[in-house]
């Protein structure tokens, strides 16, 4: 089967469109209700039903993290095949204009951007572009180690805070640490679940201030906490391309094995977390140990067998696929066009169904946007070049107006 269209390689857009897809099925519940609820799910504010925490579960094992992680592994690889074509200084202005993007995303839009971090681990990615695919991966795992260690270390942390105060014995120090720490996982008190609705709900221009007052250094925390994690994605990226995982050169034998046995190992832990969050009621450390220190070894093994199964699946192409590899092509359009329509459903400014909607209700939001990314995406890229968005970024790297309609065919 042939991977490419024109300069562009058709796995990476299939595959990069069903990362910026999945995306959402995560996101969805941090456009629409308190940020606790993003990781427990008791914490939605309408009342827990039985098909919210199934579609939680669902969440966790086949979204949580997976997609993200396909959409750093697809940057990475993407990452290397510009560094390939451009010179070293257009690719970065190119992520200079990335964290441009992703500021404005981030203050004026919404604050679960992923773009500023991206562009600053991607001016450290470039620096392992000539690697070969071994040293990548050991790389990768160097740097997941220190992933783990760092969510492990905050687990153990969190376990002495909750000790002392179940004792008594909690310092005023020791009381600050821990609301900071469990503020946005934490079972959220009225006043502040109330707080949350009222800034939600209210006025754009209140979140803007929020954001620049109260979140300023977020993205930078950010990328102290989970940039390790997002490095060693974009160097396992890089490792699939050269290797050719992601160029779909493999054999079908050889993605299915790859597939089968990632799930074998990862899904089964992700099983046993699961299995210890439900139990735990999503208790602070928990959460800590269980969705972020536990899952860090395996995810990336998921995130391998996801890339190698949607490949095996669009092989042979068909009307769905080249809608999917549309949405890939317009990844960067979709993406932050899906936070200005979510956040113009959920917040105040639009129709204000903020805290409204449980998870099975969300899970329609986010088949109604998938819908929409296939229906809109295609037709696009069939009379333009790019997507609006990725024109923009194009023509601000190179500093001209790119042109943007494709030609029409001359008969001959």
């Amino acid at each position: 089967m042939a991977t490419t269209s024109g300069e562009r390689i058709a796995t990476l857009d299939i595959v990069r469109g069903v990362a910026v897809m999945g995306i959402l099925a995560m996101n969805i519940v941090a456009f629409a209700d308190v940020p606790a609820a993003y990781f427990n799910p008791l914490a939605q504010t309408v009342a827990v039903r039985t098909d919210d925490l199934l579609t939680y579960a669902g969440q966790f094992l086949l979204f949580d993290g997976k997609m993200r992680g396909l959409f750093s592994f697809l940057f990475g690889a993407s990452l290397l095949l510009l560094s390939e074509k451009m010179a070293p200084n257009l690719v970065r202005r190119r992520l200079m204009w990335l964290l441009l993007f992703g500021a404005l995303h981030f203050f004026f839009i919404w604050w679960g951007d992923i773009l500023i971090a991206y562009a600053l681990v991607g001016f450290l990615a470039l620096a392992f572009r000539d690697a070969g695919v071994r040293a990548l991966v050991i790389a990768a795992v160097v740097l997941l180690a220190i992933q783990f260690a760092l969510f492990a270390g905050m687990t153990f942390y969190s376990l002495s805070l909750q000790d002392a105060i179940a004792g008594g014995t909690a310092s005023a120090e020791q009381l600050k640490s821990w609301e900071e720490m469990t503020r946005d996982i934490a079972m959220p008190s009225a006043a502040r679940r109330a707080e949350a609705i009222a800034l939600y709900l209210g006025p754009w221009t209140s979140l803007v201030h929020h954001q620049f007052t109260e979140k300023a250094f977020m993205p930078l925390a950010g990328l102290f906490g989970v940039g390790w994690e997002t490095l060693a994605y974009m160097l396992l990226g890089m490792a699939s391309l050269k290797s050719g995982l992601l160029t779909g050169a493999w054999a079908d034998r050889r993605y299915w094995r790859t597939a089968l046995i990632g799930l074998a190992i990862a899904l089964p832990a992700y099983v046993v977390a699961l299995r210890f969050l439900f139990r735990s009621e999503w208790a602070g450390p928990a959460i800590f140990m269980w969705a972020f220190a536990a899952t860090v070894p395996v995810r990336p093994l998921m995130v391998v067998a996801f890339a190698c199964l949607i490949i095996l699946a669009t092989r042979r192409g068909g009307a769905l696929t080249g809608r999917i590899a549309a949405a890939g092509r317009a990844a960067f359009s979709n993406y932050l066009g899906t936070s200005i329509v979510m956040t113009a459903i959920f917040y105040g400014w639009g129709l204000g169904l903020f805290s409204t909607l449980g998870r099975m209700e969300l899970a329609g939001v986010v088949l109604a946007t998938w819908a929409a990314m296939l229906l809109w995406s295609k037709p696009w890229l069939d009379r333009f070049r790019y997507g609006p968005l990725e024109w923009a970024w194009r023509s601000l790297t190179f500093a001209r107006l790119e042109p943007m309609r494709r030609q029409a065919a001359v008969a001959g």
